[in-house]
């Protein structure tokens, strides 16, 4: 072409701006992850029409890109030979039909349709390629959302066509609601009667035929705007990744249902819009509500105003909410943002347990709102900071809800995530001095029951505490809400004090039993046996014993925190339950020391000997006194008098039971399925503990805690004696009274604990031992959740410019902080050996197990050895509490030392290759320089 062609393409393109960006809008990624399809097309046609350095033609090579690629009706706009105005006028009304109608035709046969698509020339080859590769990997509505959103950027026609591939692939339901006809054609009606039809089925639904004249009713005076706030706009940009159906019902023609529609209506209640309200003006705010009243159901409302504004103003929106724990994110992608959400945006939820079909930034480009665990999005972010292009950054997303917020601490995934929201902000404060452009940020929403105190022991303590997690969350203010009738609400609160044991002989045998370790290791404890204090003695003493290659003291130390924590068993379930702990730890020690199976001989040192011996010698007294209920702690029988008053005053009782470890929660659920009595007041008892894997006790998948759940639910399960997992977050549904048995721990878990309660007439109770100290610590909660109160309601009453200027010191600190963090970290020592000054010794033998060049990393996380030369120094076992199997993948055993029997690392299976995945817990790390666990 010539010059002045060029010129009158440039001038041709000007013209029909906004119609060409939509029109070439999914074909610039690179803006698009940045802003959006509509900024990216926009930004190509902007840098064309100035651009000063084009040669000579270039035109001509844009009208062949355009047709290349499948946009023939944007090349014809660009050739100055659009339709004719009565044809684009027919044209997008066509578009606009198949926009209103897409939740019924992503039902469609897509594959059938798509095939028959391509025959008729409305896809192209590449297009045919991507719908069937998505309708295999996201399912049949993925592929057809996509089918969709590229037949209308064909030019005017390919509306008949599509209707006779429809006609072919026999879908002539949808053939006869796109054109407008009655549902039953079999039916005999006349004229009049067919009017009436049509007029009642447009006041429920609308239904556009398929050529309409200029002046329809259906027809935006604007198309454009039309077109922004249509729902295909927004699902055809963002194709659903509809990656975890298993197991999930879903039925999309429930759209079609007025009653269901309703329901999907989120209607605030006078005080939820209060607290709203700030962030609704789109400032960051930290939403502090009770358990129970909402908070959730707050979010998914300002969530969907965020994104209707922002579609409204022709801007992306992109919302990540961030959970703290796996099953929060099925829990909030079922019970809030994909029931109310998934029908008008799309919504996917990731975590650690879900099997990824494609990578998370993936997720992020083709969704509007992603729940995750901090953890995903933290991992990605490091990526994009390290230069991956699997990284993301957090200018991707608009709005970040971060439930349960009061983790916004130190050390704390929330916290390191905002940390880099902190920096970035104080960046954005420089570039705008700079007059440059600052990189956007998310608005922050935040959402806590109790915030706590952080330990405060004064007011003026606890007020700083609420500024520091506002400072971290930057947030504009803090809105709470007393209110009456959630008081009314608040269960009625009792300690049942258990009498102080007079004898305990059992107790006795196991303590005279560490006293003769401590004598045999020359240790001298500074606390009593069967305390947390203890506890914290021994490990500190077992890990200083393992630097210092003390094998006497490291294994003594190791037996005594196992009776230790038989003791504090001893104290909370029943004697039988301690003694099984503590028999069953022993047989699993000997059994490492041998090896029937296996080529070589196991070494048993002479402390080993001893430990062993001297639970023999002790075993038949054991054994003998467990069987003597007169010698059995009194908690348990304060507990069982509140479970059978409970379930006998009620008309129907529901309740929980928090307990201390998942040890105590498996034994107690036992104990009460042991029990006549309890299944005399109708007693159905199940236990829910965690699911990782730092126990002795086997975890619990996420599949088992959601049937657990879902059975107390529905009410197969009325009683449920959990850990703390069950404190925070999960919907469980209301309880008429709530127990704490022998657990105490801060102000933030008793207000999350006593929320459980939430029938009408509910308890909360809290057992406990008279002289434990359990129910005067439990007194210092009560005040510090005062105290929680006041600081929050004098916070919120301060002046705007002293927040502002605390706010400001906690932030500029917390990064000071953090750069004094890393210069540390880049200058620590052992950063800088090395790998070859770095060996690994087997904690039990202190055998050499490999240096530093022999480690190496998978997905920049698993750090594995595969020299031949260290197979020869271990043997596989099966380990049927670690198997697990993930996407990339799975554990499926232990090795352990041929020396000692030591259970060294996992046995895992990656990408077809046999791996050992060292832990820290096994091995001791040994630097020239200096000497610390690995």
């Amino acid at each position: 072409m010539s010059c002045d062609q060029d010129a009158e393409t440039r001038h041709i393109l000007d013209c029909f701006r906004d119609r060409l960006k939509r029109l070439v809008q999914d074909r610039i990624k690179a803006k698009f992850r940045e802003e959006g399809n509509i900024s990216a097309a926009a930004l190509l046609i902007d840098e064309i029409i100035h651009s000063k350095n084009c040669a000579q033609g270039w035109s001509r090579e844009l009208i062949t890109a355009l047709e290349t690629v499948g946009c023939k009706h944007a090349a014809k706009y660009v050739l100055n030979s659009p339709p004719e105005p009565t044809e684009e006028t027919e044209n997008d009304s066509c578009v606009r039909l198949i926009d209103l109608l897409q939740l019924t035709l992503v039902n469609m046969k897509t594959a059938d349709v798509c095939a028959h698509c391509r025959a008729l020339g409305l896809l192209t080859l590449e297009d045919q390629e991507n719908i069937l590769k998505l309708t295999e990997n996201q399912g049949n509505i993925g592929g057809a959302r996509l089918l969709l959103k590229r037949l209308v950027k064909n030019e005017a026609g390919w509306f008949s066509k599509f209707l006779q591939a429809l006609e072919d692939t026999e879908h002539h339901e949808l053939v006869r609601e796109l054109r407008g006809e009655p549902c039953n054609e079999d039916e005999a009606m006349s004229a009049e009667t067919v009017e009436e039809g049509e007029q009642s089925c447009s006041e429920t639904m609308p239904v556009l035929p398929p050529v309409l004249s200029a002046n329809s009713s259906l027809l935006s005076e604007d198309l454009d705007s039309s077109v922004d706030s249509s729902g295909l706009g927004a699902c055809a940009d963002n194709e659903e990744v509809d990656m975890y159906k298993e197991g999930e019902e879903e039925d999309l023609t429930e759209d079609d249902d007025p009653s269901e529609e309703r329901k999907r209506d989120i209607v605030l209640r006078d005080y939820q819009m209060e607290v709203a309200r700030p962030a609704l003006e789109e400032k960051n705010i930290i939403i502090c509500l009770p358990t129970g009243s909402g908070k959730t159901r707050v979010a998914v409302y300002i969530t969907k105003e965020h994104l209707e504004r922002r579609r409204q103003m022709g801007q992306p929106g992109k919302v990540v909410v961030l959970v703290n724990k796996v099953p929060l994110v099925e829990q909030h992608y079922k019970a809030e943002f994909g029931r109310f959400l998934k029908h008008q945006y799309s919504v996917e939820r990731v975590s650690g347990a879900s099997q990824l079909k494609i990578s998370f930034p993936q997720i992020i480009e083709q969704n509007d709102i992603i729940i995750c665990t901090a953890q995903i999005l933290e991992n990605s972010l490091v990526k994009a900071k390290n230069g991956d292009e699997d990284g993301i950054k957090l200018s991707q997303f608009t709005l970040m809800v971060i439930d349960e917020c009061h983790h916004t601490k130190k050390g704390g995934v929330y916290n390191h995530i905002m940390i880099r929201y902190l920096k970035q902000k104080h960046q954005n404060q420089l570039l705008k001095k700079q007059e440059k452009s600052p990189v956007a940020l998310p608005q922050i929403l935040g959402l806590t029951a109790s915030p706590g105190v952080g330990g405060a022991m004064s007011q003026q303590r606890a007020e700083e505490h609420i500024l520091q997690i506002c400072a971290n969350l930057d947030a504009f203010t803090i809105k709470t809400k007393t209110f009456e009738e959630e008081e009314a609400k608040t269960p009625y609160k009792r300690i049942a004090r258990a009498e102080e044991r007079k004898e305990d002989p059992f107790g006795d045998v196991i303590k005279k039993i560490m006293d003769e370790i401590h004598e045999h290791a020359d240790l001298k404890p500074l606390c009593e046996p069967g305390t947390q204090n203890y506890e914290q003695w021994v490990v500190q003493k077992e890990q200083n014993a393992a630097k210092e290659e003390n094998q006497k003291v490291r294994v003594c130390a190791e037996h005594l925190r196992q009776y230790n924590e038989a003791l504090h068993q001893s104290n909370t379930i029943r004697m039988s339950d301690a003694f099984r702990f503590l028999d069953k730890y022993h047989n699993e020690e000997l059994k490492t020391k041998s090896s029937p199976d296996e080529e070589g001989t196991v070494t048993i040192t002479d402390t080993e000997r001893f430990l062993f011996t001297l639970f023999k010698d002790n075993k038949a007294k054991l054994q003998e006194l467990m069987g003597k209920p007169q010698y059995e702690n009194n908690n348990l029988a304060q507990l069982k008098t509140n479970i059978l008053k409970e379930f006998s005053t009620r008309e129907s009782a529901r309740g929980i039971i928090f307990t201390r470890t998942r040890l105590s929660a498996i034994a107690l659920c036992q104990w009460i399925q042991e029990n006549p009595k309890f299944d005399e007041v109708g007693v159905s008892a199940s236990y829910l503990i965690g699911g990782g894997d730092q126990s002795v006790v086997k975890p619990m998948t996420a599949a088992e805690q959601k049937d657990v759940l879902n059975k107390f639910r529905d009410g197969q399960i009325n009683l449920l004696i959990a850990t703390t997992v069950a404190e925070e977050g999960l919907d469980i549904a209301e309880c008429n009274f709530v127990i704490r048995y022998c657990l105490v721990t801060n102000e933030i878990a008793m207000i999350q604990a006593r929320g459980r309660g939430r029938a009408e007439d509910s308890s909360y109770t809290l057992v406990a031992e008279a002289g434990s100290g359990v129910a005067e610590r439990e007194s210092v909660n009560e005040y510090r959740e005062k105290m929680m109160s006041k600081a929050i309601a004098k916070v919120c009453k301060m002046n705007r410019a002293d927040y502002e200027k605390k706010i400001r010191e906690f932030q500029m600190q917390a990064i000071m902080e953090e750069k004094v963090k890393i210069k540390k970290k880049q200058q620590k020592g052992m950063m800088k050996e090395p790998p070859s000054k770095i060996s690994l010794s087997c904690r039990q033998c202190i055998v050499f197990v490999c240096s530093g060049e022999d480690i190496e990393k998978i997905e920049n996380m698993h750090h594995v050895n595969v020299t031949p030369q260290f197979s020869k120094l271990f043997t596989v076992r099966e380990n049927a509490s670690l198997q697990e199997r993930l996407l990339d993948y799975e554990t499926n055993g232990v090795i352990a030392c041929k020396n000692c029997g030591q259970v060294r690392a996992d046995f895992s299976s990656s990408l077809q290759i046999n791996t050992v995945c060292i832990t820290a817990e096994h091995n001791i790390g040994l630097g020239d320089s200096e000497e610390t666990n690995c």
